[in-house]
């Protein structure tokens, strides 16, 4: 382990606290900080994506935050690419890389160094299969998938008609199972010594305060005017559009209902969220867990992680 340069990763919800202590840790060990935020990648929206400000980076650099077009889709393989060369960049000039972010999707896919092989698409078959399933139902296309897939069929509901035509595909092509294919994208350790640090709360109304509160100074910084102003742009935003305070407020800009009623829809959205990326983090033995609750600092958290970091590591 020791062979293997010090990466250290900053998860949990939304409005737990993850910029405010990767920016700490980042300032403290000499480090620069790699968002794993599927939203903040994108331009624009730096309201409603709640990305940090100026003053919240404490002067240390910060990655793959507006480095995208808003209309340009992302892959998870796209994101772990870039984040990849960033680290070899900060590691080169002798930092610490500081993974930062709550899309448990793309952090995990870095993390654990999945290796994404160059499996083909096939419109044409796609496009049959589609035809299928709607000639003969969901159903026979996931029995079908039991058959030579039947580890990847049993996580998978009929109506989740697009992973299975997806299975289907990789099999017909390739002639290996998708569930294979998973297991060889874990076989490569990652080059790094991870050390995963999460932050929880140990009652979720808490977190959720913070979120109604996080909401309301997003409306004081100017939400309203950043999402009128974005919607009257003219830009195509086919990938950025699904940010959380984005969409919700539409029918307000368009006159369909009042203000208040999209910010609830905003508080409402943003909470339901942030209990999936809680049940995504819990899943993994690997983070070393930082509890708060309405009286921890920002400075006990930051000690309370100088501990595991300490325990953890050489440094």
């Amino acid at each position: 382990m020791q062979e293997k340069p010090l990466l250290i990763a900053v998860v949990g919800a939304t409005a737990s606290g993850k910029s405010a202590l990767g920016a700490q840790i980042a300032a403290h060990y000499g480090g620069e900080v790699i968002s794993a935020d599927s939203m903040q990648l994108y331009e624009g929206l730096d309201i409603a994506t709640a990305k940090p400000t100026k003053e919240e980076m404490l002067g240390v650099p910060h990655h793959l935050i507006s480095v995208l077009p808003p209309d340009h889709a992302c892959s998870v393989a796209e994101y772990v690419e870039m984040a990849r060369k960033t680290i070899a960049d900060i590691l080169s000039r002798g930092k610490l890389p500081v993974v930062v972010g709550g899309t448990g999707l793309y952090a995990d896919a870095l993390l654990d160094n999945i290796q994404f092989p160059e499996i083909p698409a096939d419109a044409a078959l796609r496009e049959r299969l589609h035809r299928e399933a709607e000639l003969f139902g969901n159903d026979a296309l996931l029995r079908r998938l039991a058959v030579c897939d039947p580890e990847t069929a049993a996580r998978l509901h009929e109506n989740n008609l697009r992973r299975i035509i997806r299975a289907l595909e990789v099999f017909e092509l390739t002639h290996i199972p998708l569930s294979e294919h998973a297991r060889r994208s874990r076989a490569v350790p990652p080059p790094w010594n991870v050390l995963r640090i999460g932050i929880a709360y140990k009652e979720r109304g808490l977190l959720y305060d913070r979120i109604r509160l996080r909401v309301e100074e997003m409306c004081e910084r100017g939400l309203a005017d950043e999402v009128r102003e974005e919607y009257f742009s003219g830009r195509r935003r086919d990938t950025a559009a699904m940010a959380i305070g984005y969409k919700e407020l539409l029918p307000w800009v368009r006159g369909e209902e009042p203000f208040a009623d999209g910010i609830e829809r905003v508080r409402r959205e943003t909470c339901r969220y942030a209990k999936r990326q809680e049940t995504w983090f819990r899943r993994n033995a690997q983070i070393c867990w930082i509890n708060r609750d309405e009286n921890c600092e920002k400075w006990e958290i930051f000690t309370n992680c100088q501990k595991i970091i300490e325990k953890c590591t050489p440094m």
